[in-house]
């Protein structure tokens, strides 16, 4: 099995102190729960103390702030974080509102908008979103309907963005509409959009299968949004969109492998403790099965996931094996993330139980960056009709 620098494994048991000692009595004080909402203020503080510490901008490179680290280093550390069993984890590490949203975006935004923009969002003082996807718009972003309508320094933008993460807790938008007059892909644009400004709310009247308070429609009604915030040039927002969806792939893997692993620890503590019978569970046959297919799955998953970080590291074209990855890691997620409700009978399916939320947010990754059958039409493509 590849593993992670020495840098990263000292940034990891870090990681894994820190969520110890500060992160998870907070969690116990505060009563937090699997798969519920947290307040906006308690997530701010959570900010705010991880990037005093260094964990919210530590998947950025070391010119903004960053450790540097290496594809591999990333999908260790994002592994590790959820593998604490902390609800608060991703938190830490700035997934859903922070820094490795808009790292990419230095090299393309202006020098007023990194400062307006980029950079009080690594220095946790304002939350930012990715908004692409649309009710018609989802795997075929080509086909997205939002509007942007030049008038004079500003484009007034009209139409809405759905089920987009961390919506709810955002102040920021990074948000792809096209200009109007144009088709398929000319005229897609990224803009970066106030949420607190006039003409654009964040509407929260459903819940996603993970649980309520993380996801939202970014509504806009005639929405004046400068000149100044539109991100490179006119036409250029598709690209940006698609431009790291390969990497987002993998990385994506390193979530879902970290819910799999606790799925898994969590299965073989109770197995070690429940008792049925007059002995623990895992004396039981059936229940070694389940247990040696859980561990043996995500072996399998893992050694994938690092073989293929380890050849982006080493400047290898990853497309077909970042697709081939996310197939394989979503899928297996979720069997192992379902074998752990098995293992866990009753206590498995109540709400508030982690197994109970893994299996729910498990089964979503197989749909998030791209659903499996989107990842298939990529591996056969690329099998099909291989780069010359």
């Amino acid at each position: 099995m590849i593993e992670p620098s020495e840098k990263a494994q000292a940034l990891i048991a870090d990681l894994q102190a820190f969520i110890a000692q500060e992160i998870k009595p907070i969690e116990a004080r505060e009563q937090l729960d699997w798969g519920r909402p947290h307040p906006r203020a308690l997530l701010a503080d959570i900010w705010r103390r991880a990037c005093e510490r260094g964990f919210y901008n530590a998947m950025l490179p070391e010119a903004l702030g960053g450790r540097g680290l290496s594809v591999v280093d990333l999908c260790a550390l994002k592994e590790a974080a959820l593998l604490t069993g902390s609800p608060l984890a991703p938190h830490v590490l700035g997934e859903l509102s922070g820094p490795p949203r808009i790292g990419h975006l230095f090299k393309v935004a202006s020098d007023d908008q990194a400062e307006r923009f980029l950079r009080p969002v690594c220095q946790a003082e304002r939350a930012v979103c990715f908004a692409v996807t649309e009710a018609e718009a989802g795997s075929d972003v080509s086909a997205l309907q939002t509007s942007a309508r030049r008038e004079g320094d500003c484009y007034v933008l009209n139409g809405t963005k759905r089920y987009i993460s961390g919506a709810p807790y955002a102040d920021i938008a990074v948000l792809i509409a096209r200009v109007e007059g144009s088709r398929g892909g000319d005229g897609i644009t990224a803009f970066f959009v106030d949420l607190h400004g006039e003409g654009v709310s964040v509407e929260t009247d459903y819940q996603v299968m993970s649980g309520p308070g993380s996801h939202g429609d970014i509504v806009l009604r005639d929405a004046r949004v400068p000149v100044a915030n539109r991100i490179g040039e006119e036409g250029q927002g598709f690209k940006l969109a698609m431009g790291r969806i390969t990497l987002n792939r993998l990385l994506h893997c390193a979530t879902m492998l970290g819910m799999a692993g606790l799925a898994l620890n969590l299965s073989l503590d109770h197995a070690r403790t429940r008792m049925q019978f007059g002995k623990p569970i895992a004396m039981f046959q059936a229940i070694n099965h389940m247990l040696a297919d859980m561990a043996t799955e995500l072996y399998a998953a893992r050694s994938m996931m690092f073989a293929t970080a380890a050849l982006n590291d080493q400047g290898g074209d990853i497309k077909v094996q970042a697709s081939m990855s996310k197939l394989f890691c979503s899928e297996t997620a979720f069997r192992i993330a379902d074998r752990a409700v098995q293992v866990h009978g009753g206590a498995g399916l109540i709400q508030g139980h982690p197994v109970e939320w893994l299996f729910r947010a498990t089964r979503m990754m197989r749909i998030l960056t791209g659903t499996s059958e989107i990842q298939r039409n990529t591996i056969a493509k690329g099998l099909l009709m291989p780069a010359r």
